[in-house]
């Protein structure tokens, strides 16, 4: 894999469906200063990213996190809990990309938003994506340079056209304290869109040159969807009030388009989210999820590992798309996108606790590993008492998905005896 190919496939995970699903949420928690929550958000993605960035080049590994935690903190109770938490974000996703598909899907036909016809479309969507997962989809593979392809396209459409019909008034910052609040807490939200560049660690033993090209690939996604992401949620807030896109925020981006591109607008931009969801939650089942479910179960990842795995272990197939329905099902948006990034956090103080550990090997500024720990917690507390302020139900799910991922990862680690190894690789320091 090219270090073009290695930026293309971060670019495609962090670009998914995040911008189409949550531009309307972060209007209502953030209002007008929705892009200054994201510019904030690619800040502290950005300290996050230095740390894989440096770990990434020296550890060449598709345990990706998992890998650094074991290197920097040894088979501990909180790795095989970090190793179950990669697999939930996995499944997590897969709600918030179902619910985003059923949205934009029913915006697309006229049909309304009702709680069955979204139940319905979700079932449908997961199941569709199960059925491909379990033969193989090759086709789906090949496609999937094609739709990010069209997917950035359509967003660049959307930038450049809607730029010109921007009202100035609507992007009038407010500083008040209770908007400030919202920009704080929007951009831990916001702060899982720009995730998807570690997975690029997942890819690392099949990336050309690793020591150059997986910090290279990581920063240069994480600038594309930086730039992306800010100027998606100027040109929204800048032709729709406020109050509108939270009014239509399972399909924000889409009524947002209307104002200077039409119906046409709307119906390119909601074709565009079903394309980007679709491959999002391919990608979702078949990539991540997979590793993610091998390790959390063994402890490690198999020699030679291919998607056909699913065909050896369909449990944990279905386990996946299960819990993703009925977290679907469930919970909101916000709280989907809350328990995403809850457990991401999790497993980033589990990695840059590891980092300080391991800064001799790798060669980085402890200064900035310190501060990336100390900007995570600061997600971590702001996240937790939003939610707990706004969201009781998303906070209770918060709490109980470390609860239950303790108790369970302690069970299985006592009852079955099951122990976290190394990856030995060759190729890179320390290996």
């Amino acid at each position: 894999m090219s270090l073009a190919d290695a930026t293309a496939l971060s670019v495609g995970i962090i670009i998914g469906s995040s911008i189409f699903s949550l531009v309307g949420v972060g209007a209502q928690i953030a209002g007008r200063d929705l892009p200054l929550s994201l510019a904030l958000s690619s800040l502290i993605a950005l300290f996050v990213a230095y740390n894989y960035a440096k770990l990434g080049s020296t550890y060449i590994s598709n345990a990706g996190p998992i890998e650094y935690i074991i290197r920097g903190l040894g088979d501990r109770l909180y790795t095989g809990i970090a190793a179950m938490m990669l697999w939930f974000i996995y499944v997590s996703s897969l709600a918030l990309f179902a619910k985003t598909l059923a949205g934009y899907t029913l915006a697309l036909a006229g049909l309304p938003l009702s709680s069955l016809n979204m139940a319905l479309i979700e079932a449908l969507s997961i199941s569709f994506f199960v059925a491909l997962n379990f033969k193989g989809s090759k086709a789906v593979g090949r496609a999937e340079v094609f739709l990010v392809a069209v997917k950035l396209f359509i967003l660049m459409l959307f930038i450049i056209a809607g730029f010109f019909t921007i009202k100035t008034a609507y992007l009038k910052p407010v500083t008040d304290q209770p908007h400030l609040k919202g920009v704080i807490y929007a951009a831990t939200l916001f702060f899982l869109s720009y995730t998807g560049f570690g997975l690029i660690t997942n890819a690392s033993e099949n990336i050309e040159n690793p020591r150059r090209n997986v910090p290279l690939a990581i920063y240069l996604s994480l600038l594309i969807a930086s730039l992306v992401y800010i100027g998606v949620s100027i040109v929204a807030v800048g032709n729709l009030p406020v109050p509108e896109l939270v009014r239509s925020k399972e399909y924000a981006l889409a009524e947002a388009a209307e104002p200077f591109l039409g119906r046409l607008g709307f119906s390119l931009i909601s074709i565009g989210a079903i394309i980007s969801v679709s491959s999002a939650m391919n990608s979702s089942i078949y990539g991540g999820a997979n590793v993610a479910y091998s390790m959390a179960k063994k402890g490690e990842i198999p020699e030679f590992f291919e998607r056909t795995a699913w065909k050896h272990e369909p449990e944990g197939l279905y386990m996946t798309a299960l819990l993703g329905f009925i977290l679907a099902l469930s919970v909101n948006l916000e709280g989907v996108a809350a328990v995403i990034s809850s457990s991401f956090i999790v497993i980033y103080i589990g990695v840059i606790l590891s980092h300080l550990k391991l800064v001799d090997e790798t060669n980085a500024s402890k200064t900035i590993v310190e501060l990336s720990l100390i900007l995570v917690l600061m997600v971590l507390i702001v996240l937790l008492y939003s939610q707990y302020a706004s969201n009781r139900s998303g906070f209770y799910v918060i709490l109980l998905t470390y609860s239950v991922f303790t108790v369970v990862e302690y069970a299985y680690r006592k009852y079955r005896g099951r122990r976290f190894k190394a990856r030995n690789t060759g190729g890179a320091a320390g290996i």
